[in-house]
């Protein structure tokens, strides 16, 4: 049988805005499942595709990464998921043979990409006769989705999936940016700066974890509120004051773990002078690929202090989603207030306009608008 059509968000050149499309999807291959779509976060990660700041291959591309939905179909080969399921898509698509996925750290398998479709086989996505690209593996902007089994994983019917799509990214790099890379302990100091889907979910992560002070440092007075709902003991607004010189006056010295979730290279250089001796800051938002970072290195020698890089959240999705899942059921993680307003799929432009000012909650898509 040939493509199905649906409509999906395409973004034909960048920089440049999304445009609704009707696109053709296939049905799934052995190893690959078909998903209905249900919701998916804006993250500002697709935002850098669209301004050109991440070049990705050329040609059309559905953005979107992360997404939740219900399963339509299956692959031969799939026979731990089966229609009706409900799942969350992860960009850290996992082989599960590679070095990396033999060590554990299946967010850097080196083999993702095989995960796709070969050059022999017919696209996964079509418009017009061209293959359409989907961000990440993913490709959430859609009706639809054909994605790798190893891409999704099945979550409790509970679980209203406009909040599950969170967990996909923003959510699982955030709090796993504080329980599995940095290991934050009970009783330790946190700075967060950037407040963003990201940034909330460290604070919560943080609260989690057992940290004793967090600080939640951003540039504008509605996340810095949302913060302190989540969890932070204190909040700096950046645009009144010097935040290295509040947070080490709040904790007589610096703290014991830095995250930096906005992506540049200011509050990078922020995040490490924010540290007590000895301590690492972690870089959890993406920045440009052209970024650079100003570190100190004199400095981070005579002081003990490092840089880490996080890449989303050093998860492992299969299990660390569903553990999130039971956090929100028992009422430990908080997802309702991250979401700002729902949108369409000709809603994805505006919403990220208005992303770009600041101080907005995630707008999530739901297709059904």
């Amino acid at each position: 049988m040939g493509d199905q059509p649906m409509r999906a968000a395409v973004l034909h050149r960048a920089p440049g805005a999304v445009e609704t499309c009707e696109v053709g999807i296939g049905l799934p291959a052995d190893h690959e499942v078909l998903v209905r779509t249900v919701a998916c976060g804006l993250c500002h990660t697709d935002l850098h595709v669209m301004t050109g700041d991440m070049p990705v291959a050329g040609g059309p591309v559905v953005l979107g990464h992360e997404a939740a939905g219900v399963v339509e179909a299956v692959g031969s080969a799939v026979t731990d998921l089966r229609p009706g399921d409900h799942v969350v898509a992860c960009l850290s698509a996992f082989c599960g043979q590679c070095r990396e996925c033999g060590a554990g750290r299946t967010f850097l398998c080196e083999r993702r990409r095989a995960l796709r479709r070969s050059a022999s086989m017919a696209p996964r996505l079509e418009l017009d006769g061209v293959p359409v690209e989907q961000f990440t593996g993913i490709g959430g902007f859609a009706e639809m989705m054909l994605l790798h089994r190893n891409a999704v994983v099945a979550v409790s019917k509970d679980i209203p999936l406009d909040k599950a799509a969170l967990l996909g990214c923003a959510v699982l790099t955030g709090v796993g940016s504080v329980v599995r890379a940095a290991q934050v302990e009970v009783g330790s100091t946190v700075a967060v700066i950037g407040l963003g889907g990201i940034g909330a979910s460290i604070v919560q992560g943080a609260r989690i974890a057992g940290a004793s002070r967090i600080i939640a440092i951003d540039l504008h007075a509605a996340p810095l509120e949302l913060a302190r709902r989540l969890g932070a003991t204190d909040t700096v607004d950046a645009s009144a004051t010097d935040p290295v010189e509040m947070v080490r006056q709040l904790t007589g010295g610096g703290v014991d773990h830095a995250f930096e979730a906005v992506g540049l290279s200011s509050t990078i250089g922020q995040a490490i002078s924010m540290l007590r001796p000895g301590r690492t800051a972690s870089m959890v938002g993406v920045p440009p690929v052209s970024a650079a970072v100003p570190i100190p290195a004199g400095e981070m020698v005579l002081t003990g202090r490092s840089l880490r890089g996080v890449l989303m959240g050093s998860n492992h999705f299969p299990t660390d989603i569903p553990m999130l899942v039971d956090l929100y059921l028992s009422g430990r993680l908080e997802l309702d207030a991250l979401i700002g307003r729902r949108i369409g799929l000709d809603g994805i432009n505006d919403a990220y306009a208005e992303m770009s000012r600041g101080g907005v909650a995630r707008p999530v898509l739901n297709i059904d608008n």
